[in-house]
């Protein structure tokens, strides 16, 4: 592990606690671990910064899965058909994020974000209200299973940040899941995502494990957090919360990229 200053490391675990919060509840965790992770420790390769970010989202995700497993109505089996399709796709995303340089992932990174920001903008209702009900085909079925899965995994292991939001906009449109349902489901599936991506970065030396160790343990504290509240309150008093924190890593990544 490199040598990060004492008041950088705590900012990171910080980062680490309100990511895993965030994810758990509306999703987009990786919007700001992967931006602190690149603003803390710019010397560090980008497929280490995406490395060590699986191996700490891994632990928050497990953490808020395993919370909304056991409180909220989530069709397990569903959820994990369309994570092994995530897991596959993450493994591919993975392995061709070795060859990507932090000066190509910050400005991807910027767009994500931008397009988040624009998208929860322009819909005051999203992660609000409840998605509409409605029969499931198998043309929905295989829908997910090819494109929220194979697809947002093969995402998720490329770049990563708001792969979490992703799905949850994505399940609630493909298989008209409510707000709480779609998170539950989501969890699930980006559990899959995270450990396929994880297995090739692993498998590429591209983790730094000890950091990866402290961060998560705040990561897991913030997920089991966000799930309950998610659970208990809904999620409209985060949307304001990640708009913030959106518009303030646009900001900080843009000043980065081009002052």
């Amino acid at each position: 592990m490199p040598d990060i200053p004492l008041t950088v490391l705590v900012l990171l675990c910080l980062a680490a606690l309100v990511a895993g919060w965030i994810d758990a509840v509306v999703g987009g965790g990786g919007l700001l671990l992967i931006p602190a992770l690149l603003i803390g420790l710019p010397q560090v390769p980008a497929a280490q910064v995406l490395g060590t970010n699986k191996a700490v989202a891994i632990v928050g995700t497990t953490g808020a899965a395993v919370t909304y497993v056991r409180r909220a109505p989530v069709r397990v089996g569903r959820a994990l058909r369309i994570g092994l399709a995530a897991l596959a796709g993450s493994m591919g995303g993975a392995f061709f994020a070795a060859g990507i340089s932090s000066e190509v992932l910050r400005p991807v990174i910027l767009v994500v974000l931008v397009g988040v920001a624009a998208f929860v903008l322009l819909r005051p209702s999203f992660g609000t209200g409840e998605a509409q009900a409605g029969p499931v085909g198998r043309a929905r079925a295989v829908t997910a299973v090819v494109l929220v899965g194979g697809g947002i995994g093969f995402y998720d292991g490329l770049f990563g940040p708001g792969t979490g939001t992703f799905l949850v906009l994505a399940l609630t449109a493909v298989l008209h899941l409510d707000l709480v349902t779609a998170s539950a489901t989501a969890k699930i599936v980006n559990v899959c995502t995270n450990v396929g991506a994880l297995a090739m970065f692993a498998y590429q030396g591209n983790v730094l494990w000890q950091l990866a160790a402290l961060m998560a343990a705040f990561n897991l504290a913030g997920g089991m957090l966000g799930a309950r509240m998610a659970l208990s309150k809904g999620a409209e008093f985060v949307r304001g919360v990640l708009l913030v924190v959106v518009f303030s890593l646009v900001a900080k990544l843009a000043f980065d990229q081009w002052a």
